[in-house]
C-alpha cells in the first residue's frame, strides 16, 4: 500500500503539517552539536536527518568503546571492587 493511500486513510487530526515538520526538524537541529553551533545556517530536513543518523551512529560507537574499556577495567580489578562498581552502574 502506498504511503499516500495510508496517509489519506488517517483522520485529519493525526496529519502532520509542513509547519509541524519544519518545527520538529528545527528542534532536532538544535540537539545536534555540530549543527547547533551553526544554528544560523538553514539546513534542509534531509541534511538534518542525515546528520542525526550520523550522530546516533557515533554515539553508539562511543558507547561500545566505553563499554569495552569498562569491561577491561573490571577484569583488572579485584572481585569486591568490580562487584561494587557493577552495583553502582545498575542503580
Amino acid at each position: 500500500m502506498s504511503s499516500r493511500r495510508t496517509r489519506s486513510r488517517h483522520s485529519g487530526s493525526s496529519r502532520v503539517t509542513d509547519d509541524q515538520i519544519n518545527e520538529l526538524v528545527s528542534k532536532l537541529q538544535q540537539l545536534l552539536p555540530e549543527m547547533h553551533s551553526r544554528r544560523s545556517d538553514k539546513r534542509s530536513a534531509a541534511k538534518v536527518l542525515q546528520e542525526t543518523c550520523n550522530y546516533i551512529r557515533s554515539l553508539h560507537r562511543e558507547v561500545d568503546d566505553l563499554s569495552e574499556r569498562l569491561s577491561e577495567l573490571l577484569e583488572n580489578t579485584d572481585t569486591t571492587q568490580a562487584a561494587l562498581i557493577r552495583n553502582l552502574l545498575m542503580q
